[in-house]
């Protein structure tokens, strides 16, 4: 199946910044805090999870007062949520997994949605779909670098997102590849330092994590 736009432009996230904050945060206050902190340290790519009973009003609330951050909507689920996630103001959608129901509506998704996989054959059945950027979780715990590298000679035309155990160590392995168009990790945001309201760590943080890829060429 031929790629829709939406599903074509799911690749373009990544040239605005190749690593993604993965973020579970309950109050939209604090939510456009540490929006506004990843923002000015180079990152303006933001998942927000829907981990979080108010995950759409955060959503909404960052939309609203941060609109210079890309931000999305992951832990989608099913069908369901997509509308819905849509309408708060996410720009791109994720998925942890991909049920072959999910995969229906994620083909359909008006945004860029990033259906999840783990293995090989779910890559596959991904792209019969059409679908050419896709997220590999858990990461490390699913073969991690080593996996994606045997991914890359079998399945030329697909891009990575690996999420799941990465940190600003195991992070350059991984943007090394050519078949990885950015990561996501959850190291840039400790949920210490989100408790403690500590946005200007976070911006410290952010400002490290962005110089990870200046140099390293997108996919």
């Amino acid at each position: 199946m031929t790629p829709n736009a939406a599903q074509l432009a799911a690749r373009d996230i990544f040239r605005a910044a190749r690593i993604i904050p993965v973020v579970s945060i309950d109050d939209p206050g604090a939510g456009v805090a540490l929006a506004r902190a990843l923002v000015a340290g180079g990152l303006p790519v933001v998942e927000m999870t829907l981990r979080s009973p108010n995950a759409l009003k955060v959503t909404e609330a960052i939309a609203r007062a941060v609109p210079e951050a890309i931000l999305g909507l992951g832990t989608v689920l099913d069908g369901s949520q997509i509308a819905a996630a849509i309408r708060s103001g996410a720009r791109f959608l994720v998925s942890p997994g991909t049920t072959p129901a999910l995969a229906e509506a994620a083909a359909a998704c008006a945004v860029p949605f990033l259906p999840g996989i783990a293995t090989i054959s779910e890559a596959m059945r991904l792209r019969e779909l059409g679908f050419r950027t896709l997220k590999f979780f858990p990461a490390e715990s699913s073969g991690g670098v080593a996996a994606l590298r045997g991914f890359q000679p079998v399945l030329p035309d697909l891009a990575f997102c690996p999420t799941g155990g990465i940190d600003a160590a195991k992070a350059p392995a991984y943007l090394a590849l050519p078949n990885v168009a950015g990561l996501g990790g959850s190291w840039i945001t400790p949920a210490a330092l989100v408790a403690a309201g500590d946005f200007a760590a976070i911006e410290s943080l952010a400002r490290t994590a962005s110089q990870l890829f200046a140099s390293a060429p997108a996919s």
